[in-house]
């Protein structure tokens, strides 16, 4: 990272990467991209930064990140310091999906195009949206459950309510589960969002569920693998972690882990590198008015947004060895050494 670091100009303050002031503005051959991060200390979005400046580089462009550290008013605050700055094209993981639709006016005020990195941003006028497909997701997430657990209780540990994916990931779980339920195959004892995706706060909601229920839960339908974690720590105090089937996405190397254990079911596999390297394509494409390969479109209630969605792959302890073929971890990373 310090090579990259010190090649685009950034400087890193506080926890999140400033930059430098004295770039000219950038023409379309090396545009100026600000990307604005719902929360860098998440495993998760390290990875994902490390590969779009990766990938932003080799297309020549400048990137200035930020990280909101999942605070919506920072975020707020860095997204207008990014257009004060004259960025070219603004690449936001949003913090929360609902609360950016003065701040992105101010940016196409600008002649800033605006691309939303993962989740949604609602009622704005997003140029953009990539993601991997999260209704998808959700359909593995309880396809891989039922398949172990295709009769018996069903609680549903959702994600943080301020993000648009929790309830596509939602959509895409009670497409499987719905059915199965209105024929009395399995049932839905409860449900619950988990603010700001807390592995301790999950862990607190399958406690009071396991309590509520008598124990005699069959399966969580945990929406990552922060959740997983906090379900599992959760079903270990009552000795069931193993026996209840859990899923997850992210492929976390904690999850991954507990996948080959046997104490979570699954997880979901997005490859960041992928999801990264095309978002940077995506955004260099819009700055220099070349069309981009949108595969959808979805409507955020200001548009119908071009979307670009990526295809993720169901992980369980089949088949975690495609993380290793394809450089995400090591094989001494998996096996904890």
């Amino acid at each position: 990272m310090k090579h990259l670091i010190k090649a685009i100009g950034l400087t890193c303050v506080a926890g999140s990467m400033m930059f430098s002031a004295g770039f000219a503005h950038a023409d379309a051959k090396n545009p100026k991209i600000g990307f604005s991060i719902d929360d860098l200390r998440l495993e998760r979005w390290a990875r994902d930064r490390d590969y779009f400046l990766a990938a932003a580089e080799k297309l020549g462009a400048k990137v200035y990140v930020q990280s909101a550290d999942a605070s919506e008013q920072r975020q707020i605050a860095q997204i207008e310091n990014l257009i004060s700055r004259g960025v070219d094209v603004l690449v936001i993981v949003p913090y929360n999906s609902t609360v950016l639709n003065s701040a992105i006016r101010e940016a196409k005020k600008a002649k800033i195009k605006v691309v939303s990195y993962d989740r949604l941003i609602l009622n704005a006028d997003v140029d953009a949206y990539i993601s991997f497909d999260n209704k998808a997701v959700g359909e593995l997430q309880a396809q891989s459950l039922v398949a172990q657990k295709p009769k018996g209780n069903y609680y549903l540990l959702g994600g943080a309510p301020t993000d648009n994916n929790a309830k596509i990931l939602r959509e895409g779980q009670l497409k499987v589960l719905q059915p199965l339920a209105d024929k009395g195959d399995i049932r839905i004892v409860g449900k619950q969002w988990v603010k700001d995706w807390s592995a301790s706060e999950a862990m607190a909601i399958v406690e009071n569920a396991l309590t509520a229920n008598g124990n005699k839960i069959d399966a969580v339908v945990a929406s990552n693998d922060a959740t997983a974690g906090g379900a599992i720590q959760a079903l270990s105090t009552q000795k069931l972690a193993g026996k209840v089937v859990v899923s997850g996405q992210d492929a976390d190397l904690a999850a991954v882990r507990r996948v080959i254990a046997g104490t979570q079911t699954m997880t979901v596999y997005k490859p960041l590198r992928q999801i990264a390297t095309s978002a940077a394509n995506l955004a260099v494409q819009l700055v220099r008015n070349q069309k981009p390969a949108y595969n959808a479109q979805l409507n955020n209630g200001f548009k119908n947004v071009d979307s670009l969605l990526l295809k993720p792959v169901l992980l369980n302890k089949s088949n975690v060895d495609v993380l290793v073929k394809d450089g995400f971890y090591t094989q001494n990373q998996l096996a904890g050494k």
